[in-house]
């Protein structure tokens, strides 16, 4: 008779090797990508305009981040690529101060954007490498710095190349003001990156 003795968490022994057996089937695969995209998709509709610089201030950092570390690099990947594919087909998945569509891949937030995929993937595979090395906190916090340089540098880039900006100008509109919140956005994702991992070995 299969147990169903209560883990600490409150789930039963055959719950959680079920939430834990989903993500290495292929249906598990492709609902989390799913999940994944809406999750970016939520974050992104969290958005505040900034007044001098047509980057809003969003969540969709933080999310790209944590969906690159919990799904790890592949899944983090395609889930982005996913997420980038909606938007183009006209889905509401963008921030709402955008265009959507193709227009927002074409436009002063493509770059970070096009980055979502390479971040993901990047923080998935930085905590995973690192596994021996440190704690969960501390790799996570790794992995998120990593990701988001990643994100300012090619969000930042595309800018200047799109509105012919100097490099000072491009730090000043693409970058800077986003230092603050970013360094918010990467300890909260590597906190709560670090407690699923306890809560999955427990």
């Amino acid at each position: 008779m299969q147990s169903v003795i209560s883990s600490p968490s409150g789930l039963t022994h055959s719950s959680k090797s079920l939430l834990e057996s989903l993500p290495e089937s292929l249906p598990g695969k492709i609902a989390l990508s799913v999940a994944a995209s809406g999750l970016v998709a939520v974050c992104a509709h969290v958005s505040l305009p900034l007044p001098f610089t047509p980057v809003p201030l969003t969540l969709q950092n933080f999310a790209v981040i944590l969906v690159g570390m919990v799904l790890g690099p592949i899944a983090g990947f395609s889930a982005m690529v996913l997420y980038l594919a909606e938007g183009a087909m006209g889905m509401p998945v963008f921030t709402p101060q955008g265009p959507g569509g193709i227009a927002q891949l074409l436009g002063p937030t493509a770059g970070y954007l096009f980055s979502y995929p390479l971040a993901a993937a990047s923080a998935g595979w930085v905590v995973r490498a690192m596994r021996q090395m440190g704690s969960r906190f501390t790799r996570g916090i790794l992995a998120a710095s990593i990701a988001t340089v990643l994100i300012l540098t090619l969000g930042a880039g595309w800018l200047a190349y799109l509105l012919h900006l100097g490099a000072p100008a491009a730090w000043h509109v693409a970058v800077a003001p986003f230092l603050l919140g970013e360094a918010v956005k990467v300890t909260a994702a590597a906190g709560i990156y670090s407690t699923m991992q306890r809560w999955r070995r427990s």
